[in-house]
């Protein structure tokens, strides 16, 4: 029997989570570090807030809410990944307002309204299902909450698509392979990224879900995204 998405997802995060920092600096170039900074700082994220980092991975997002919240705020970082999880729970053990569990996307353990800041970084185009998981994410911010969404994306200049293109499929599997021994893993992944919807796609999947004030802005050509929305005040 052929195995499911999540299946797959779960299996390829298991294998290359040892690697997984390194090879995000490897295959970004650096960038992805500076598209995170740029979305906090849009994001403007106060202390004593309430956050929730969905597919965390590594929590190298979640840590850079951790230290936005400080000391008394909360932040949830949820991944179905143990292996994923194991590294982050090294790199914030010093934050106690971290806490990090294993759990599935497509259905947060969480009560409604019960965050200020929802995130998912590079994780969305690896879930079954795109609307479930944003609607969860709508569902358990509060009114007034902010949904933060970091990903890659879909170029729409017509001269850097094909390159970008190129890359993806014959490029980035060799990095996999070199820095990773994970060719297969990282070739499966740039699968799921020339699936994934376009900027102008996902936005209209946020506002779809409930969001309102949606904005998107590109990074590096179109090469990944940000897409932010605001559940609506009663």
């Amino acid at each position: 029997m052929p195995k499911t998405k999540e299946q797959r997802v779960h299996e390829v995060f298991e294998k290359i989570s040892e690697n997984y920092d390194q090879m995000n600096s490897v295959i970004s170039f650096q960038q992805h570090n500076k598209w995170r900074e740029d979305t906090m700082s849009k994001m403007q994220v106060p202390k004593g807030a309430a956050a929730i980092d969905v597919c965390c991975g590594t929590a190298d997002w979640t840590i850079a809410l951790g230290k936005a919240v400080g000391d008394t705020g909360q932040v949830i970082g949820l991944d179905f990944s143990q292996n994923m999880l194991n590294v982050g729970h090294d790199k914030t053990k010093d934050m106690p307002q971290i806490e990090l569990i294993q759990g599935n996307a497509m259905s947060l353990p969480y009560p409604d309204n019960s965050f200020d800041f929802a995130t998912i970084g590079f994780g969305l185009r690896n879930v079954p299902d795109y609307r479930q998981v944003l609607a969860e994410m709508h569902r358990v911010l509060k009114p007034g909450g902010m949904i933060a969404c970091l990903e890659t994306s879909q170029p729409e200049n017509v001269v850097f698509k094909p390159f970008f293109r190129m890359y993806f499929r014959f490029i980035m599997p060799v990095f996999g392979k070199l820095f990773a021994k994970s060719y297969n893993e990282y070739s499966w992944l740039q699968e799921s990224a020339k699936t994934f919807p376009g900027m102008k796609q996902l936005a209209k999947l946020f506002a779809e879900v409930g969001f309102e004030k949606v904005k998107y802005k590109p990074y590096t050509g179109g090469a990944a995204a940000l897409h932010l929305g605001i559940k609506k005040v009663n």
